[in-house]
């Protein structure tokens, strides 16, 4: 037997029901982002290694960046993350731009990573920022957006939360305990790293990069103190705008919550699985992103979220949408060869009238049919054999509620919207 040739490692094929999935998520983030009042943009899928090289951090540009010499010579990336480009889209047309901007796209990216449940290396991810306003209020604009996305997906906040914490009250707090200003991004990176570590390594890896033991003890008690985000005005504001939103609920203050990109300068976000404990998405506030690529000064804040692991989560949840691509579609039936034509006819009649339909391609017995239409998740079957062609007319069986009825052929589009509007079970 013929082998067949395997997909590159970290891929994926999208087949019909795997792509609804994807489109599903598409419709939900596309209505949420849209009901926000932001726009949908894009940009490459190939950029210069140097645009994140300055800020993304070493781990992702160093082995995570699928990175190669094009013909000139110059080092290009598949792009792993969308901020950058958008730092340099803002950049480049800045005497432009009425701000604030409020942008988001979804699309694919590429990082270098050893796949697993939850992790590939090719994936879809959305991205949406709020560009131009540095405010307490518009960081939690953004995790609003991420409580209505899940809210819409059905997804409860028992099961999911958004954790969320501020660099600037960290760093001040670090100083409060002694830390040195040279040694506090090493800080931060060796917080975001305690889920990753052993309590013993975690340890001596503080210890060994400068921290002295009573400094290593307050450290831990900071991180464990949940209301130290009362000591900040800025958090006070922000969990006041989550409040009015509606959404507190999914929202709680963690100060193990660092992010490891460099470029966040403020607010910092992860939504994570309350059961699993697995990061769903994340982001927080920036400030000096767009000028590091050449522009002027100008803040932001905004999130990214992949599409594996928000769909392994509604996967665990019974949240996914039915695999029926074709659900409350139309199936014209081929009664005979003699009629073939007809069925062509009455199907393109269905469809100028607004409806999905699908034609059954050849004359087949008729539970043949119907068992395709079954495996589909097509809802009707419109059937014209001898005695309803003479008269003008087709029955349409509801393969959803077991039921049929007979109609002329020209209000067979009207019967349909009528039966759609029945429940689907009896």
């Amino acid at each position: 037997m013929k082998a067949i040739i395997p997909s590159v490692k970290g891929t994926r094929d999208f087949y019909p029901a795997d792509m609804a999935v994807r489109n599903y998520l598409y419709r939900t983030l596309r209505t949420v982002s849209e009901q926000y009042g932001y726009q949908e943009y894009d940009g490459p899928f190939l950029e210069r290694i140097d645009l994140y090289a300055a800020k993304s951090g070493e781990e992702l540009v160093k082995e995570q960046a699928f990175v190669f010499p094009d013909r000139g010579g110059d080092e290009i990336t598949l792009r792993p993350e969308l901020t950058p480009t958008l730092a340099r889209m803002v950049a480049q047309r800045q005497g432009e731009l009425t701000v604030p901007l409020r942008w988001w796209s979804f699309g694919p990216f590429w990082r270098y990573e050893r796949p697993q449940k939850g992790r590939t290396r090719e994936f879809f991810q959305w991205n949406i920022d709020l560009i131009g306003v540095s405010s307490p209020e518009a960081d939690a604009e953004l995790v609003a957006i991420c409580a209505e996305f899940f809210r819409a997906v059905g997804l409860k906040p028992s099961q999911v939360q958004i954790m969320v914490n501020n660099r600037k009250l960290m760093d001040q707090s670090l100083a409060d305990l002694g830390v040195g200003a040279e040694l506090r991004p090493r800080v931060f990176r060796l917080v975001d790293r305690r889920d990753k570590m052993s309590a013993a390594d975690w340890d001596g890896y503080a210890l060994e990069m400068g921290l002295g033991a009573e400094q290593l003890a307050g450290l831990k008690a900071l991180l464990a103190d949940g209301e130290l985000w009362r000591k900040s005005e800025d958090f006070l504001r922000f969990f006041a705008v989550l409040d009015a939103l509606g959404v507190r609920e999914y929202v709680r203050f963690d100060a193990q919550i660092i992010r490891g990109l460099d470029y966040y300068t403020g607010t910092v976000f992860e939504a994570r699985d309350v059961d699993g404990g697995r990061a769903v998405l994340g982001g927080g506030h920036y400030d000096n992103l767009v000028s590091d690529v050449g522009g002027d000064p100008l803040p932001g804040v905004g999130f990214a979220m992949g599409d594996v692991m928000i769909g392994v989560v509604l996967e665990k949840y019974g949240l996914l949408p039915h695999s029926g691509a074709l659900e409350g579609a139309a199936l014209v039936t081929v009664f005979d060869g003699e009629r073939l034509i007809d069925s062509f006819r009455l199907a393109g009649e269905l469809r100028q009238a607004g409806l999905r339909v699908v034609c059954y391609p050849e004359p087949a017995k008729l539970p043949k049919q119907l068992k395709f239409a079954d495996k589909m998740g097509i809802r009707f079957a419109l059937i014209v054999g001898p005695d309803e062609a003479a008269q003008g007319l087709v029955t349409i069986k509801d393969l959803a509620t077991r039921t049929q009825e007979t109609t002329a052929q020209e209000k067979a589009a009207e019967k349909i919207a009528e039966m759609l509007a029945k429940p689907a079970a009896v």
